[in-house]
């Protein structure tokens, strides 16, 4: 089974046993999934991860999900989806009660690991967000298709409205850390770190 950051972000994760539950989730969320799997004694949850890239084409998704969904229904009695709206305008939530199946609350990663009642409470429209998977995959999800990597002058045209980049710790990293704080440099923007463990993600998977 590989974790590493390029095959989450382009393959995912297939399930990887034969538990009664199965956690279908984000490639990104993929190794806080696991911890909490693991430190929870779940051993009869599985776990398979789409493609971290889909956050990048929203609208794939959602037929990504169902599709996994439908190969995956008579293997397992329960399960449970590991994505938030994502951008996807609705359509996960969709799919999800068209099939029966419980997702997280919340509209993207971001609310639930800072727990989605205090996100919400800080409204706060002028701030970009990393989490430790796009502190390191900042390049590839972020520079690169944007094409500030060639044209960095298109920076300001990208983030000009942004004031600060708020990155919400999963671990207590200093070298992820650093990366966020270049990234924040990168785009001209203040820093912030806030330790947010696991969120509303770790109570949804223990539940299971």
């Amino acid at each position: 089974m590989s974790l590493s950051d390029e095959a989450l972000r382009e393959e995912g994760l297939a399930a990887d046993g034969n538990g009664r539950v199965l956690v279908i989730g984000c490639g990104a969320l993929a190794r806080e999934i696991l911890a909490i799997r693991s430190t929870s004694g779940l051993d009869h949850v599985d776990v398979t991860c789409l493609p971290a890239i889909l956050h990048n084409r929203p609208e794939r998704i959602a037929p990504a999900l169902e599709a996994t969904i439908n190969a995956c229904r008579g293997r397992y009695e329960t399960i449970f989806v590991a994505y938030a709206d994502c951008g996807s305008g609705g359509a996960i939530a969709k799919i999800c009660a068209k099939h029966g199946v419980e997702m997280l609350d919340g509209p993207h990663c971001y609310s639930f690991f800072e727990g989605t009642a205090a996100f919400s409470a800080r409204d706060e429209v002028t701030a970009f967000y990393l989490t430790d998977f796009l502190a390191r995959q900042f390049d590839a999800f972020v520079t690169r298709p944007l094409g500030l990597d060639r044209h960095p002058e298109l920076r300001d045209a990208y983030f000009g409205n942004y004031e600060k980049l708020v990155y919400l710790a999963q671990t207590d990293d200093p070298h992820l850390d650093a990366k966020a704080r270049a990234a924040a440099k990168k785009l001209g923007l203040a820093y912030e770190r806030r330790e947010t463990g696991y969120g509303d993600l770790a109570p949804a998977i223990t539940a299971l």
